[in-house]
């Protein structure tokens, strides 16, 4: 019996005293890392299924390869083991299961409807907080513009609640005539929750109608010979027909809000395409490619991976009406998912493979539009596969490097060293494993001491994954360092690089020419190696040594503008660190202040007009600016 078989024996040992109740296992890796979560209405008898031996479905099989101790959490009922399932794969991102990996969430418009006076926002989070949410829409750029629009158009308030609070007279939005200043009592709370519900009525899809109203204001205004305010009516018209132009309209006599599912996909992958649609205009979409779901592989069954992605996406959207799905999910699977959104609150929404012709229409159009996107996707990933292969061969690799990490260090003159570790999978950028590391040894600008420290502390987590190729940026003194590390530690098996500028070189004749090349150095290796620049690999990796190159030094710039801020305003009476920090996070640096005005330093909470006023004249004083704080127009 082999060690395989052994140890899914010892587990099947384990699983046998599970009970047979609701809940969630955790499937774990030898060192500990959870690789994979489920649910199960049954605890002992799902667990048990997966310790086969005549398992069909090739990715189980894998997992099962890898599972080493399996773990579980006890729930009340099947949709609270759903739930459980949802937040914890968003927590661990388990490498068995599907997730989420565009972790971007939506931008929704926000009408703050419990404030005196409401205005509109851009949140990316849905809360209950008695404000009403408009989307999902795709672009923040979207909803800024049209936030924008409609702030000047009805004269909505874009100031914040402390600003507004703190105002003595109307700012100089009221004084250009886009906003009615309820500051300063210029309008009745009733008069100005009328322009909020017109504002609000191109958001709920009666924009055909306000267009309507809008020409006719427009018309009787240039009747009157009022063609400046007239020519704002315009504008505004304008601005609507523009955001309208890229909502296309499915269903011009639907009142509901729905998303439909579809998807398309193969042995390399599956994309899962999701509509949302308002009032019968399509407003937006998302796409996510999942490598983990093979369409073709008849051991996986379609309903699991699609109740678990459906679980996840509601975590932080907003749910529809009604949900359209690709497949039929079956009775007892749909009830379930009611039961889940109506724990979190959702009571009245119906899911459902659509049995009518508009339905059908919907679904056939979010199915074509997964399968225009699956063909790009993979035609990217096989320009990505061809990068990682060059790759692999120039830099004498066993295997393909699936992920790749990039380290680089930053420092002023010795001061404020920190690190920075960039990570690449499949040759994409993957924020969520992005690092930065603030030295704790005093290198004094010591490059090759500071990436020792960083080097030394990256691979102490055993929990992360390892890395399959390392790229230093820096030469050959900084590929030694972290060779050495490598061995020290006794992991010298992992490759590593170091990515160098070559600036000159000579020409045929021998003079020389300036000429900036990239070089690649390896351990035990005269000659360095070099990549065609318009290569794919050229590009993955170049473009890794410049996001850690920028990750790096942003970082640096926080920490040192963050040291400065602290210093430049120690004699500020009435000015804490709590504050400063405050002061930093709102305007990213010191320059930023010193060049505002003392109304924008008072929007921060905490900080008075008549602190801001002493804030600035200081900055301004240690700038060599003229003192005038009481410049409001700056």
């Amino acid at each position: 019996m082999g060690k395989i078989d052994e140890r899914i024996e010892d587990l099947k040992t384990k699983v046998a005293d599970f009970p047979q109740t609701p809940g969630v296992y955790l499937m774990k890796s030898q060192q500990g890392k959870i690789i994979y979560v489920g649910k199960a209405k049954r605890l002992r008898a799902r667990v048990r299924s997966y310790l086969n031996p005549n398992l069909e479905h090739s990715k189980t099989v894998l997992l099962v390869r890898n599972i080493f101790t399996i773990d579980y959490i006890l729930t009340d009922t099947e949709a609270e083991a759903f739930l459980l399932e949802a937040s914890l794969i968003k927590k661990h991102r388990p490498r068995y299961n599907i997730r989420l990996k565009d972790d971007r969430a939506y931008p929704y418009i926000r009408l703050s409807l419990a404030d005196e006076f409401p205005r509109f926002y851009l949140a990316r989070k849905v809360k209950k907080d008695g404000s009403h949410y408009y989307g999902p829409y795709t672009s923040g750029y979207v909803v800024r513009d049209t936030i924008r629009f409609l702030n000047q158009s009805y004269q909505i308030r874009d100031c914040s609640d402390h600003f507004m609070k703190s105002r003595k007279r109307p700012c100089m939005t009221h004084q250009i005539g886009a906003c009615t200043a309820p500051c300063v009592g210029l309008i009745t709370e009733k008069e100005y929750k009328k322009d909020v519900k017109q504002a609000s009525r191109f958001l709920e899809e009666e924009s055909h109608e306000v267009v309507e109203q809008l020409k006719n204001k427009m018309m009787k205004l240039a009747d009157e010979e009022k063609f400046e305010l007239a020519a704002k009516y315009r504008d505004s018209i304008a601005a609507i027909e523009r955001v309208l132009e890229k909502q296309s309209v499915v269903n011009s006599k639907s009142t509901n809000n729905q998303d439909v599912i579809g998807f398309y996909g193969d042995e390399r992958g599956t994309l899962v395409e999701t509509l949302h649609i308002r009032h019968g205009r399509v407003i937006g979409q998302r796409s996510q490619f999942f490598t983990q779901i093979n369409t073709k592989d008849t051991g996986e069954d379609p309903r699991e991976w699609l109740t678990s992605f459906i679980t996840q996406y509601y975590q932080d959207n907003i749910v529809p009406d009604e949900i359209f799905l690709p497949i039929d999910l079956g009775f007892d699977i749909i009830k379930l998912m009611k039961e889940v959104f109506a724990f979190r609150g959702h009571t009245a929404v119906e899911v459902r493979f659509p049995a009518t012709s508009q339905g059908q229409q919907l679904l056939d159009l979010a199915n074509k539009n997964a399968e225009s996107h699956f063909q790009r996707y993979v035609s990217k990933s096989e320009k990505k596969k061809q990068g990682l292969e060059m790759i692999r061969k120039k830099l004498h690799l066993k295997e393909v490097p699936q992920r790749i990490e990039c380290f680089d260090i930053s420092h002023f003159q010795g001061a404020e060293t920190v690190g920075s570790q960039v990570v690449a999978e499949s040759g994409v950028l993957n924020k969520d494993h992005y690092r930065r590391y603030k030295l704790k040894a005093k290198t004094g600008g010591d490059d090759y001491a500071a990436l020792r420290e960083v080097l030394t502390r990256r691979l102490a987590h055993e929990e992360w994954d390892e890395p399959d190729l390392l790229i230093i940026d820096g030469g050959k003194g900084q590929l030694n360092a972290a060779f050495s590390v490598l061995k020290d530690i006794g992991k010298a098996y992992i490759p590593v690089a170091g990515l160098a500028k070559e600036r000159t070189q000579r020409n045929f004749k021998g003079a020389r020419v300036e000429k900036t090349m990239e070089r690649f150095y390896l351990p035990g290796r005269q000659n360095p190696v070099t990549f065609a620049e318009g290569s794919e690999a050229f590009q993955i990796l170049i473009g890794l040594r410049d996001e850690a190159h920028r990750f790096a030094i942003q970082f640096h710039r926080k920490l040192r503008d963050d040291q400065s801020l602290k210093s430049r305003l120690d004699s500020v009476k009435g000015l804490g660190d709590t504050l400063k920090k405050r002061l930093l996070k709102h305007f990213d640096s010191v320059e930023a202040i010193t060049n505002s005005n003392y109304l924008e330093i008072a929007e921060v909470q905490g900080v008075s007009e008549k602190l801001a006023k002493s804030i600035l004249s200081h900055l301004q004083s240690l700038d060599g600016s003229e003192n005038d704080p009481s410049l409001e127009n700056k």
